[in-house]
């Protein structure tokens, strides 16, 4: 090859690399975008029920179950969208009403065996004890 053809090879990815970069830059393709998109437009309507349903006080505590456990949360969110969107809330839920809920959602999922909460510990029998060191003296 000539140094002529490698130069227009140059310029041909060269141009392509700015294309895609531009492409990218611009959003990426079509249905990424849309999805992206969508994604968000679902995450404010959420967001926009649950400021319309719940009391500043279980907002907040929604969101700090939000940073301890991400599930528990979109579950308590999911059962309250639906509690607002069939109508059975007739006023802002309170935080202790979020409290209730909270509760009966921990048992649906203890009782379904999904909570994963529970933690068991086995202790080896006849291990080492600090209480054995004394006999020693």
């Amino acid at each position: 090859m000539s140094d002529s053809d490698l130069e227009e090879i140059r310029k041909g990815r060269l141009a392509q690399l700015q294309q895609q970069q531009h492409h990218q830059a611009g959003g990426g393709s079509p249905a990424g975008s849309q999805d992206e998109e969508r994604k968000q437009q679902e995450a404010e309507a959420r967001a926009s029920i649950l400021s319309q349903i719940l009391q500043p006080e279980a907002a907040d505590r929604l969101g700090r179950i939000r940073l301890v456990k991400g599930s528990r949360a979109t579950d308590v969110e999911n059962r309250l969208i639906m509690l607002a969107r069939s109508g059975q809330l007739r006023a802002k839920v309170t935080e202790d009403q979020l409290k209730e809920l909270l509760g009966a959602v921990a048992e649906n999922s203890e009782r379904d065996g999904t909570s994963g909460g529970k933690i068991v510990v086995s202790r080896r029998k006849g291990g080492w004890d600090d209480d054995d060191d004394l006999l020693d003296l």
